[in-house]
C-alpha cells in the first residue's frame, strides 16, 4: 500500500476531482448540447429540403383548432383566407436579417373557419439607429395569403416593451404575444412568403447546413474518455518513476554497506589462495 500512497496527497487529490468533474461534465452537458443542436439543426434541414417541392396545403388542415401547433410541419407552405388584425400589431427587437438590424413585424391574422394564427409580415429597417421606420398597415379586407409554418421561439429573458407607438417584444412566441395583445393565437406562427398581400421585406430561408455541431459533440465525448486515461498514464509513468529511483537507492545503499561476515571469509579465502 505504501506505493500508493502519493495518491492520497492534496495535489493528487485535487487532481481525480478535476478529471471527474471533466469528464462529468463532457458525457452530461457538453456533449449532450452539441448533439442536440445537430439534432434540431438536422430536422430543420429537413424540414426545409421537403418543404421546397411540397404543394401549398390548407392551413385549417395543419392547424385546425385554436389551441393547434405543428412542430413536425415547420417551414411547410401553407395557404389560409381571413382578416389581418391590424390593431394587434407587435415589432420584434434586436432582429438581424442578412447580417444588419431589423424590426419584424408580427400581426394576428384571423383565419375564416379556423383559428387566429399570428403572421410575420416581414422586416423593416430601422432608422436613426433604433428608431422605428413608417410601418404600412396591412390590408383591411379578406385576404388569401401563402406563408410558411413556423415554431414559437421560447420565451425572451428581456420583458416586452412599448415604443414609438407599438409594443415590442424580444421573441416571436405566440403565448407571450397573445398577452401582449389580447389575441388568443394558435401555437404556430406564419411566416410570410414573396408577394404577400400585407407582406413587408421577405425573410428569406436558412442555409441548409448542418454547422459544426455533430464535429463539437464526438469531441466532446473524446474528451472525456481521454482525461481519465491520461490521469491513468501519469499514474502509471509516477509509479514507475519511483519504483526507478528505490531501485536506485537500494543499489547505492548496497555499495556502501559494510561486508557481511560471509563476504569476508569469502574475500580472505580469495586472499590466501593468490
Amino acid at each position: 500500500m505504501r506505493r500508493w500512497a502519493f495518491l492520497l496527497r492534496p495535489s493528487w487529490l485535487a487532481l481525480f476531482v478535476v478529471v471527474a468533474g471533466f469528464t462529468y461534465l463532457c458525457f452530461t452537458v457538453l456533449a449532450p448540447w452539441q448533439l442536440g443542436k445537430n439534432a434540431k439543426t438536422s430536422r430543420e434541414n429537413a424540414q426545409i429540403a421537403q418543404s421546397l417541392n411540397a404543394d401549398p396545403v390548407p392551413l385549417t388542415s395543419v392547424l385546425p383548432h385554436q389551441d393547434s401547433s405543428a412542430p413536425d410541419e415547420q417551414w411547410r407552405r401553407v395557404t389560409a383566407t381571413g382578416r389581418y388584425l391590424a390593431d394587434a400589431q407587435v415589432l420584434v427587437r434586436l432582429r438581424s436579417v442578412e447580417g444588419e438590424p431589423a424590426f419584424e413585424v408580427l400581426v394576428p391574422f384571423a383565419v375564416d373557419g379556423g383559428p387566429t394564427v399570428l403572421v410575420n409580415r416581414g422586416y423593416v429597417r430601422p432608422e436613426q439607429g433604433s428608431q422605428v421606420p413608417p410601418i404600412g398597415a396591412p390590408p383591411t379586407g379578406p385576404v388569401t395569403i401563402t406563408a410558411r409554418l413556423r415554431d414559437s421561439e421560447p420565451v425572451a429573458d428581456k420583458e416586452p416593451v412599448r415604443q414609438d407607438g407599438f409594443p415590442q417584444v424580444y421573441s416571436i412566441n405566440t403565448a407571450q404575444i397573445a398577452e401582449v395583445t389580447g389575441v388568443p393565437l394558435a401555437g404556430s406562427y406564419l411566416q410570410l412568403t414573396e408577394d404577400q398581400p400585407g407582406g413587408l421585406g421577405v425573410i428569406g430561408l436558412p442555409h441548409l447546413d448542418a454547422g459544426p455541431f455533430l464535429s463539437y459533440g464526438i469531441q466532446w465525448i473524446a474528451f472525456g474518455i481521454i482525461a481519465p486515461i491520461g490521469l491513468g498514464y501519469f499514474i502509471y509513468a509516477e509509479i514507475r518513476q519511483r519504483r526507478r529511483e528505490r531501485a536506485a537507492h537500494q543499489e547505492a545503499a548496497a555499495s556502501t554497506a559494510p561486508p557481511t561476515p560471509e563476504e569476508k571469509l569469502a574475500d580472505r579465502y580469495g586472499r590466501r589462495r593468490r
